[in-house]
């Protein structure tokens, strides 16, 4: 049971807050979770572009919306987060004294829990979301896509330059928070549970029991649905709920594997992993199957695939060792996320300029 998660530490379980090596387990486990599962549709997209490249190109929004789901399914039942009820922890709503404690199985309001998914399952999402256009801004400043003296490239600049230090002041004010909990002078190990006016303890006795009879009590309380809206509305719960605890269950038996997954791919790892799975370079395509929507080879070597012109700052792609023009195909591969001629799964970071002692 995912309720009797085992404590880091030997702390009494009279005492209701956690301790800070709890509380940073259970938040690292989510962290580990998603690039361990991008792996995963990775994988899945490169050995079949056709069928399973949409994994990869949605990668972001079908995890916020499985995500959503997770996290809602948890919230509305123990009054926790996956990762927070994984560690026997729970949220408590801030003013609540001791003995006016809701149950964890009575979730949490509705207030506090929508609060609770905008910073657990919004906030990420466009965290993730920036990153990404700091990242394919970088590569636009780098290369000159834009003219040196527009007023677009003056702004990309001036953003990429402030961004670090806005970053490094919001990982400052968790650090800071996180120090001030050691000490005992915050409730809250992160300032994102103080927005959401909650804060985390420990699952009590009372907690795990009521947890544990609330599946035996519901399905008793069940009472057949009349109107037509009803049993859309119910059939709607149940499919909700089913997809919810599918996930939950598939999460808490694979969890210990992903984070092993996420271990092993680290860029740590990396060296390590390329002398144990080295292979011999494959021999350039033979036969090529051409898509409808994938452009035919030209004829003349010194000609882009896809301007029909000749090519300028020759650029190849190190995921199918096609070559293109620099504009074209960085524009191509930032909107398609694919090769042109072969369809692999392909970023910006597989693009690799071409230099001739001529240039």
């Amino acid at each position: 049971m995912a309720e009797h998660g085992a404590h880091i530490t030997t702390a009494s379980v009279a005492d209701v807050q956690p301790s800070i090596f709890e509380v940073v387990a259970q938040d690292s486990l989510m962290t580990a979770v998603r690039p361990a599962l991008q792996h995963v549709v990775k994988v899945l997209a490169e050995s079949n572009p056709t069928h399973y490249g949409f994994l990869w190109r949605w990668f972001d929004e079908i995890f916020t919306l499985l995500d959503l789901l997770l996290q809602q399914h948890y919230l509305s039942r123990t009054s926790a987060s996956f990762s927070e009820n994984f560690y026997g922890l729970k949220r408590i709503v801030m003013g609540d004294t001791h003995k006016s404690q809701r149950l964890a199985s009575a979730g949490l309001p509705k207030k506090h829990l929508w609060k609770s998914i905008m910073f657990l399952v919004l906030l990420p999402y466009m965290k993730v979301k920036l990153e990404k256009l700091v990242a394919s801004l970088r590569e636009e400043d780098e290369y000159f896509i834009h003219p040196p003296s527009s007023h677009r490239k003056r702004f990309y600049r001036a953003f990429l330059a402030a961004y670090p230090f806005v970053n490094m002041a919001w990982e400052g004010w968790f650090l800071v928070q996180q120090l001030r909990y050691i000490l005992g002078k915050a409730q809250h190990h992160s300032p994102l549970l103080r927005l959401a006016g909650v804060r985390l303890g420990r699952l009590t006795v009372q907690d795990i029991q009521a947890l544990e009879h609330k599946p035996a009590e519901a399905s008793v309380m069940q009472q057949p649905v009349r109107s037509v809206s009803e049993k859309i509305k119910s059939a709607l719960k149940k499919a909700v709920g089913g997809v919810a605890l599918s996930l939950s269950t598939g999460l808490s038996v694979g969890v210990f594997f992903l984070q092993f997954l996420d271990w092993w791919y680290s860029s740590e790892n990396q060296e390590t992993i390329k002398s144990l799975t080295a292979l011999p370079t494959p021999p350039p395509p033979v036969h090529l199957d051409y898509n409808s929507d994938s452009p035919l080879l030209p004829k003349m070597k010194t000609v882009c695939p896809l301007c029909r012109k000749t090519r300028v700052n020759d650029t190849v792609l190190a995921t199918s060792g096609y070559v293109f023009c620099y504009r074209c195909v960085f524009h191509y591969v930032r909107s398609h996320q694919a090769c042109p001629i072969t369809g692999y799964p392909t970023e910006v970071q597989h693009l690799i300029k071409l230099y001739s002692p001529e240039n």
